[in-house]
Protein backbone atom coordinates (compact mmCIF):
# COMPACT_ATOMS: atom_id res chain seq x y z
CA UNK A 1 0.00 0.00 0.00
CA UNK A 2 1.10 3.58 -0.78
CA UNK A 3 1.85 6.07 1.78
CA UNK A 4 1.12 9.33 1.72
CA UNK A 5 3.07 11.95 -0.16
CA UNK A 6 4.84 14.21 2.00
CA UNK A 7 4.80 17.73 -0.57
CA UNK A 8 8.20 19.06 0.34
CA UNK A 9 5.84 20.56 3.53
CA UNK A 10 5.29 19.59 7.73
CA UNK A 11 2.35 17.46 8.40
CA UNK A 12 0.29 20.45 9.66
CA UNK A 13 0.74 22.45 6.38
CA UNK A 14 0.56 20.14 4.33
CA UNK A 15 -2.98 19.14 5.73
CA UNK A 16 -4.34 22.62 5.28
CA UNK A 17 -3.00 22.75 1.96
CA UNK A 18 -4.88 19.65 0.77
CA UNK A 19 -8.21 20.95 2.56
CA UNK A 20 -7.75 24.34 0.72
CA UNK A 21 -6.94 22.16 -2.70
CA UNK A 22 -10.32 19.76 -1.92
CA UNK A 23 -12.59 22.78 -0.72
CA UNK A 24 -11.75 25.11 -4.00
CA UNK A 25 -11.92 22.00 -5.87
CA UNK A 26 -15.55 21.31 -4.75
CA UNK A 27 -16.15 24.97 -4.97
CA UNK A 28 -15.00 25.99 -8.81
CA UNK A 29 -15.14 22.53 -10.29
CA UNK A 30 -11.52 22.83 -11.65
CA UNK A 31 -8.37 23.95 -10.21
CA UNK A 32 -4.81 24.29 -11.72
CA UNK A 33 -1.87 22.80 -9.83
CA UNK A 34 1.18 20.41 -9.54
CA UNK A 35 0.48 17.12 -10.61
CA UNK A 36 1.58 15.31 -7.44
CA UNK A 37 -0.78 17.71 -5.47
CA UNK A 38 -3.47 17.03 -7.90
CA UNK A 39 -3.17 13.11 -7.54
CA UNK A 40 -3.05 13.76 -3.84
CA UNK A 41 -6.74 15.67 -3.71
CA UNK A 42 -8.06 13.64 -6.10
CA UNK A 43 -8.45 10.93 -3.86
CA UNK A 44 -9.57 13.22 -0.66
CA UNK A 45 -12.49 15.05 -3.50
CA UNK A 46 -13.50 11.20 -4.32
CA UNK A 47 -13.96 10.42 -0.78
CA UNK A 48 -16.05 13.99 0.44
CA UNK A 49 -17.90 13.16 -2.96
CA UNK A 50 -19.35 9.55 -1.33
CA UNK A 51 -20.07 11.58 1.59
CA UNK A 52 -22.04 13.57 -0.13
CA UNK A 53 -24.20 10.58 -2.02
CA UNK A 54 -24.42 9.08 1.78
CA UNK A 55 -26.21 12.47 2.64
CA UNK A 56 -26.93 11.42 6.58
CA UNK A 57 -26.34 13.74 9.04
CA UNK A 58 -22.78 12.09 10.19
CA UNK A 59 -21.32 12.27 6.56
CA UNK A 60 -22.39 15.94 6.53
CA UNK A 61 -20.40 16.46 10.07
CA UNK A 62 -17.50 14.40 8.84
CA UNK A 63 -17.30 16.44 5.10
CA UNK A 64 -17.91 19.94 7.86
CA UNK A 65 -14.77 18.71 9.86
CA UNK A 66 -12.71 18.30 6.92
CA UNK A 67 -13.45 21.09 4.60
CA UNK A 68 -13.23 25.02 5.45
CA UNK A 69 -16.50 26.26 3.89
CA UNK A 70 -20.26 25.53 5.39
CA UNK A 71 -21.56 26.52 1.87
CA UNK A 72 -19.51 24.13 0.18
CA UNK A 73 -20.56 21.59 1.98
CA UNK A 74 -24.42 22.51 1.39
CA UNK A 75 -23.41 22.59 -2.81
CA UNK A 76 -21.71 18.81 -1.78
CA UNK A 77 -24.63 17.66 -0.52
CA UNK A 78 -27.18 19.09 -2.26
CA UNK A 79 -25.98 19.63 -6.31
CA UNK A 80 -23.27 17.25 -6.15
CA UNK A 81 -24.77 14.38 -4.54
CA UNK A 82 -27.44 14.74 -7.17
CA UNK A 83 -25.37 14.98 -10.22
CA UNK A 84 -22.90 11.97 -9.29
CA UNK A 85 -26.02 9.62 -7.83
CA UNK A 86 -25.28 6.99 -10.58
CA UNK A 87 -21.62 6.95 -11.03
CA UNK A 88 -19.91 4.50 -8.36
CA UNK A 89 -16.73 6.31 -8.26
CA UNK A 90 -14.00 8.44 -10.33
CA UNK A 91 -15.90 12.00 -10.22
CA UNK A 92 -12.61 13.68 -10.89
CA UNK A 93 -9.86 13.80 -13.82
CA UNK A 94 -6.82 15.16 -14.14
CA UNK A 95 -5.15 15.92 -17.19
CA UNK A 96 -1.73 17.24 -17.67
CA UNK A 97 -0.96 20.85 -18.87
CA UNK A 98 3.00 20.65 -18.96
CA UNK A 99 5.73 21.89 -17.05
CA UNK A 100 5.60 25.57 -15.14
CA UNK A 101 7.52 28.27 -16.46
CA UNK A 102 9.60 29.40 -13.20
CA UNK A 103 10.46 26.01 -11.87
CA UNK A 104 9.21 23.79 -14.26
CA UNK A 105 7.19 21.67 -12.14
CA UNK A 106 5.08 19.12 -14.13
CA UNK A 107 1.08 21.05 -14.25
CA UNK A 108 -2.51 19.71 -14.09
CA UNK A 109 -5.93 20.70 -13.90
CA UNK A 110 -7.93 18.25 -11.42
CA UNK A 111 -11.34 18.71 -12.36
CA UNK A 112 -15.07 17.40 -11.56
CA UNK A 113 -16.09 14.89 -14.21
Amino acid sequence: MAKNRKLGRNSSHRRAMLRNLVTDLLDNGRIKTTHTRAKEIQKIADRMITLGKRGDLHARRQALSYLYSEDVVTKLFSELSEKYADRNGGYTRVLKVGPRRGDGAEVSIIELV
